[in-house]
Parts: structure tokens; C-alpha cells; sequence
């Protein structure tokens, strides 16, 4: 009987005592799918221009798919890479092509897996201010002239 009394005094005090701190809401920016669209839509025409068949993905802030546009005439397999080159674009914060340097430079760090993860050039972070909010990637096959390669792909 006492225990309960003494819980019943005490929780109201924990209670109060973790309302303020667990009271403040994270803030943060997204990137909106209109925009997504519109920064697909102007790789892929800019690509297409320059008669280059590529995928284009524009990931959110959480690497998850916003747009995935598959060009005319390209490749199957432009699509998943367009997606893993910008998930590691958004994820590492940096254009997908540091990663690829990275990789190349530290056999430490190229010897860990991650899912969806591509040490490939092709992908941009999208920030708003120092915030990274999503990420484009671009994927062409470069066996052919119609594609323009990781740096191309970049550009």
C-alpha cells in the first residue's frame, strides 16, 4: 500500500520534469515533390538534348524515391543505378563522385557494404542552405556515344 502511494506522489513530479524537455519538435526542411519534378525533368531534357539515354532519381531527405524518370531508349539497369547514385549522393552528403575517390583512396572504407550505396560519379546532394535535403543522380550506359559517362552523368 505504501508503494503505491509513493507512485502515485512521484509520477506526477516525472512527469512534469520530462514535459519540457521532451517538448521540443524537430525542424527541418523538405524537398518538395514539385520541385523534384522539375529538377528531373530538366536533367532528363538537358540529357535528352545532348541525345544522352539516361534515368534520372530525385531522392528526398531520407533516400526515398520522389521522382525516377526513365529516358527514352535507355538501358534497364539506368534506373536502379540513377537510384543509388543519388541515395549515396543524399546519404554522404557529397557528390556521388567523392565517394567514388573515397573508395578508391581507402581499401578501409571500400570494404564496407551498404545497401544501395554505389561508388559512381553521377549524383548531386540538393541543399537548402547547409541543409542536405535530397539528391539527383543521373545514369547513362557508357558503352554507347548516347551516354555520357560519371562525369558527364554529373554535369
Amino acid at each position: 500500500m505504501r508503494s503505491s502511494i509513493v507512485a502515485l506522489v512521484a509520477i506526477p513530479w516525472i512527469v512534469a520534469l520530462a514535459a519540457p524537455a521532451g517538448g521540443q519538435l524537430l525542424v527541418h526542411k523538405d524537398l518538395p515533390v514539385a520541385t523534384a519534378m522539375t529538377i528531373a525533368a530538366t536533367a532528363l531534357e538537358t540529357c535528352a538534348a545532348r541525345r544522352h539515354r539516361v534515368s534520372v532519381t530525385v531522392v528526398g531527405r531520407n533516400g526515398e524515391v520522389l521522382v525516377q524518370l526513365r529516358g527514352d531508349n535507355s538501358a534497364p539497369h539506368t534506373v536502379e543505378n540513377s537510384f543509388r547514385r543519388a541515395y549515396t549522393a543524399r546519404t554522404f552528403g557529397v557528390p556521388s563522385g567523392d565517394v567514388e575517390k573515397r573508395w578508391r583512396a581507402d581499401p578501409q572504407f571500400s570494404s564496407v557494404f551498404l545497401t544501395n550505396v554505389i561508388a559512381a560519379q553521377g549524383a548531386l546532394p540538393i541543399l537548402a542552405g547547409n541543409e542536405v535535403i535530397g539528391a539527383a543522380g543521373v545514369s547513362g550506359v557508357v558503352t554507347t556515344p548516347q551516354a555520357p559517362g560519371g562525369a558527364g552523368d554529373e554535369a
